[in-house]
């Protein structure tokens, strides 16, 4: 039957120059294995599908997948799947505040601010035990002095992070030296020393299987909470990520009380209907 689809770029003000997603929109009635048959064929790194609430709090449920399975929680495609539940004709619950339903439970989306922002998922924080640590040091060619701090980082997805001396050192990692699913969600980081974003970081093992990942709102997501837990975040910033692969990825962080708001904008660029 036909679906409707929407294809949406998610974190740039510029259309392609994100990350994109594929969303169907009235995704109730399909099975687990077609939405997975589904995300394999589109071949993109996320795909979701939104459905019913199940929590009355909840606007709308999402499922996402990447081409091989499940995720619980992912940035991009919450914003992206929001974008595209208002694009045909969503209504919040509350004016100003998508609440999303996904496995982790819910997740606010705040249309207030300069661009749309999710509330960072709590994030379970750990130092990187020191055998993991050399291990992806070696596996990545990094000197021991290279890297300034190492954490795990859990809020859905589960992050190896590696903070390295500065961008420029981040944006020399040579991806094709991770080994995957061995090195699974690695991700590197360092600081820029001047620019409008005050970190440069890369997903340069991402659970789809691909080489590296444009643009990771759920990453962002738990490098702002290890920063804030570190007292290192401040009021707020830029990431850029998606540079080696000709992206212009931008993703915001904020404060608003005690929550953490990772925003970026998202461009609709396919309005139509699929046969499911």
């Amino acid at each position: 039957m036909k679906r409707r689809f929407i294809q949406a770029d998610v974190f740039s003000d510029q259309a392609t120059r994100g990350n994109g997603l594929a969303v169907i929109v009235d995704a109730d009635g399909l099975s687990d294995q077609q939405m997975q048959h589904f995300a394999a064929w589109t071949n993109l790194a996320e795909t979701t599908f939104i459905l019913p609430p199940t929590d009355p709090a909840a606007d709308y449920r999402v499922r996402i997948f990447t081409p091989g399975r499940e995720m619980p929680f992912a940035g991009h495609p919450t914003l992206g799947s929001c974008a595209a539940w208002l694009h045909t004709g969503g209504a919040p619950k509350t004016p100003g505040r998508v609440m999303q339903e996904c496995q982790i439970g819910l997740v606010e989306i705040d249309q207030t601010g300069p661009t749309p922002a999710f509330v960072a998922p709590p994030t379970a924080i750990s130092d990187m035990p020191r055998a993991q640590r050399d291990g992806l040091a070696t596996a990545l060619k990094l000197a021991r002095g290279d890297i300034l701090r190492a954490a795990i980082l859990d809020n859905g997805p589960v992050w190896q992070v590696l903070e390295l001396s500065s961008a420029e050192a981040a944006l020399a990692v040579d991806e094709t030296l991770v080994r995957w699913p061995e090195h699974v969600a690695v991700a590197v980081m360092g600081a820029h020393s001047s620019g409008d974003c005050a970190y440069e970081v890369r997903n340069i093992s991402p659970s789809s299987g691909m080489s590296e990942d444009p643009v990771t709102g759920s990453l962002c997501s738990a490098v702002a909470k290890w920063l804030d837990h570190q007292g290192r975040l401040g009021d707020g910033f830029i990431f850029a990520q998606g540079t080696k692969l000709g992206r212009l990825g931008r993703i915001s962080v904020r404060r608003r009380g005690a929550d953490i708001l990772i925003g970026g904008h998202t461009t609709v660029v396919i309005d139509g209907t699929v046969n499911l």
